[in-house]
């Protein structure tokens, strides 16, 4: 199969393409696209339990650890305990953190608004219905299974 037409050389070139873009631009911020992302994901006003974070963005404990210390080193975010559950804490946007959070929304909102100006709604309408079916065939296991396994 030409690698130009397979679907996940094209989903992952385009990703990888995307990624390098982000970290260019938070680079010119003394960060980085998983720092911005996090504090996207970062509820503004509340905070947000450290618990639902890693799912929010897809990282494993050990790499969100990770991130949130670098990330509390810069002053982005500060830890309180959760009222809710004392096993947890909320992570909370310090003024800083604020302040890149607004930075990050900037940049995701320059690189949509440019997108939509080539690409129009009804392609763009295609794209998110293709993502979605290739999700949903990914989470409901339908692309590989047991049954249909076999050594290549």
């Amino acid at each position: 199969m030409d690698k130009n037409k397979s679907i996940d050389h094209q989903l992952r070139a385009t990703w990888q393409a995307v990624a390098k873009m982000y970290n260019e631009q938070a680079a010119k911020h003394n960060s980085t696209m998983a720092t911005a992302f996090a504090l996207l994901n970062i509820d503004f006003t509340e905070g947000t339990p450290s618990t639902s974070l890693g799912p929010l963005m897809g990282m494993e404990p050990t790499s969100l650890s990770r991130l949130l210390k670098t990330m509390e080193d810069k002053g982005l975010i500060c830890r309180t305990k959760n009222p809710n559950d004392g096993r947890s804490v909320i992570i909370k946007l310090t003024d800083f953190g604020k302040e890149m959070r607004k930075v990050s929304k900037g940049h995701v909102y320059q690189f949509n608004n440019k997108v939509r100006e080539y690409i129009t709604e009804k392609e763009l309408d295609s794209f998110f219905k293709v993502t979605e079916t290739i999700n949903k065939l990914i989470t409901d296991k339908l692309i590989y299974n047991d049954i249909n396994n076999k050594a290549v």
